[in-house]
């Protein structure tokens, strides 16, 4: 059973200043992986700070920042193969769009429209969860129902450390383990459950430590260090792949933003512990890294600076555009055939629009 316990510190490839460390298990990715890892840290820095400067212009109605966890996202997008599924959180925008989602479609739900901007089946994503845990639930039965009709799936479900304290997530990975799954549960633990520190939480040694008590292995790693997110997430999935079952991972990380733009941070963390994990910062480490090795010069950087900038600048045209709304959309959409229920709701709303319609419209004839 100890094979099943994590590490005692997190597994690290790349420290705060981009040295490499090597270690016995884990793999090191090639440099043209941890080059495209890093394009993909640059534009999801970019959306980040792009969403926040949109929900304050009021073209989204909320936007949780992953600012300062990048690494996890960007791993998580790219460890899935074709076939595999990703379940993400609302904090997750940073790995939907690296699946390959448009930003612009990513932001429709967070913009307040009733539905998540893309097709899930389209992309291998389904939609971001806002209540806590309810995509690991989500995820398990996926994994089971791809296992059954043999296919080669395997599903990644993220979350976060406040999620651990839901029942929904004891009963993913109680199923997950008892059944076997091919699913690998991703934690990106940054510390604050809103404004609840993880202390306050649970007292086990880490989260990853939970994933005995199941039945399955837990390891632990640098949430910042993209390099080995990647190789600790691969390990996890080719062993689901693989029928070995599923895994918890925990990475460790820090969210340098308020937990939404609703959230005053400073009345739960001091702007000290803040600074620290600046030194941190997973786009600062892996840029010195691929400048010492000699893998990124000055033109592949303003090549992929300007790629985030033109991503940006599509992403503001499509917010600033105001979106024709169909009132009927909010039934047209809820069964294939629509009910005789859901007809003379929509018969009502339809006759109330008419009337309003009618009204303006003598109004102004006056």
């Amino acid at each position: 059973m100890t094979d099943m316990l994590p590490r005692e510190s997190p597994v690290q490839l790349i420290d705060e200043t981009g040295a490499a460390h090597a270690d016995e298990q884990y793999r090191m990715p090639a440099s043209d992986t941890l080059r495209e890892a890093y394009r993909m840290l640059v534009e999801g820095r970019r959306l980040n700070e792009q969403c926040t400067a949109l929900v304050k212009q009021g073209r989204l109605a909320v936007y949780p920042s992953s600012h300062g966890q990048e690494a996890c996202q960007v791993a998580a997008s790219m460890v899935l193969g074709d076939g595999d599924w990703l379940f993400p959180t609302y904090r997750d925008t940073v790995a939907v769009v690296g699946r390959g989602v448009r930003p612009s479609d990513a932001m429709v739900m967070l913009r307040g429209d009733w539905h998540a901007g893309y097709d899930p089946a389209v992309y291998g994503v389904a939609p971001q969860a806002t209540p806590l845990a309810t995509q690991l639930l989500h995820a398990i039965g996926f994994a089971q129902a791809a296992k059954m009709r043999g296919e080669d799936t395997v599903v990644l479900a993220l979350c976060g450390d406040g999620a651990t304290s839901e029942g929904d997530f004891h009963e993913a990975m109680n199923f997950a383990a008892v059944f076997h799954v091919p699913v690998v549960f991703l934690v990106q633990n940054n510390g604050f459950a809103i404004s609840v520190p993880l202390a306050r939480q649970t007292a086990a040694p880490s989260l990853a430590h939970k994933a005995i008590g199941y039945g399955m292995p837990g390891q632990r790693v640098d949430g910042n260090d993209v390099a080995a997110v990647l190789s600790v997430l691969t390990d996890a999935i080719d062993r689901a792949r693989a029928g070995g079952g599923p895994s918890l991972v925990e990475a460790h990380t820090y969210r340098m933003q308020p937990h939404t733009n609703a959230d005053d941070d400073t009345r739960y963390r001091e702007r000290e512990e803040v600074q620290q994990w600046l030194e941190r910062d997973p786009l600062i480490r892996m840029k010195a890294h691929l400048r010492t090795s000699g893998a990124l010069d000055d033109a592949v950087e303003q090549t992929i600076r300007e790629g985030a900038e033109r991503m940006a600048s599509e992403l503001r045209d499509a917010m600033n555009a105001d979106p024709e709304i169909d009132p009927e959309d909010m039934f047209r959409w809820v069964t294939a055939q629509r009910s005789p229920q859901l007809e003379e709701q929509w018969e009502l709303l339809r006759s109330e629009i008419e009337r309003e319609q009618m009204a303006t419209s003598e109004g102004g004839a006056r």
